[in-house]
């Protein structure tokens, strides 16, 4: 069971790691494009929620990130055992909720640098890091996780 805690500490290694070379290896607001016009690095920092959302707030993002980490190890150790999918799901959500609450903690601010384009309906999605995508494929995880589990218990029911 604690083994699926690695893949948590590997998403915050893999978050802290690429937020220290933005950080380290460019200036706040350059940018480098990787894949013209798709894809880019931008040295950005966000002192919000996603989106930019609640901008300065950290006292709200404090309490609410350590009651989602409980809320997380919580079910990892009550509802988890003997669900792979469920495990995997619940250590990546824990492994990029950390990766933002140190940069809260210790940076005063996120650090956020993918910048994605998608030119055809000429959209700009919000910029990135490796902790929101571990967060957004987590939830869409665990989407799927309950889905299967509804679907599992109503054929338990009609047999």
């Amino acid at each position: 069971m604690y083994k699926y805690y690695g893949l948590a500490a590997i998403v915050v290694l893999l978050d802290q790691w690429t937020k220290w070379l933005i950080v380290k290896n460019m200036e706040l607001g350059e940018r480098s494009i990787l894949w013209d016009p798709w894809f880019a690095i931008l040295s950005h920092r966000n002192r919000g929620a996603a989106w930019g959302m609640l901008q300065g707030q950290m006292w709200i993002f404090t309490i609410v990130t350590i009651v989602v980490i409980a809320g997380i190890i919580y079910y990892f150790h009550k509802e988890a055992k003997g669900k792979p999918l469920f495990s995997i799901s619940l250590m990546i959500l824990l492994g990029g909720a950390l990766g933002n609450f140190i940069d809260r903690i210790f940076r005063g601010e996120v650090v956020d640098f993918a910048d994605v384009l998608i030119p055809i309906i000429n959209y700009e999605f919000p910029i990135f890091n490796i902790a929101d995508a571990a967060l957004t494929i987590s939830v869409v995880m665990l989407i799927i996780v309950i889905l299967k589990e509804e679907r599992e218990e109503k054929k338990k029911v009609k047999q």
